[in-house]
């Protein structure tokens, strides 16, 4: 919403820009998918890993729900 608020604010203040900005958002967001992707994998493997390491702990606790 705060996205769509400040562009159309930049369409009454200066409408080419507001058109350039519309035109390379979508290449921007296609350009930077790759990196949300390895964002996501690199977060799970660290979530693995996390939860690898505490098991030990999670089992000589005990059951949650006693």
């Amino acid at each position: 919403m705060f996205t769509f608020m400040a562009w159309l604010i930049l369409l009454v203040l200066c409408w080419p820009i507001a058109l350039v900005a519309l035109v390379l958002y979508p290449i921007v967001w296609l350009l930077l998918l790759p990196f949300r992707m390895v964002g996501i994998a690199v977060g799970g493997a660290l979530a693995l890993l996390s939860a690898l390491f505490l098991l030990p702990v999670r089992v000589l606790r005990g059951p949650a729900w006693r």
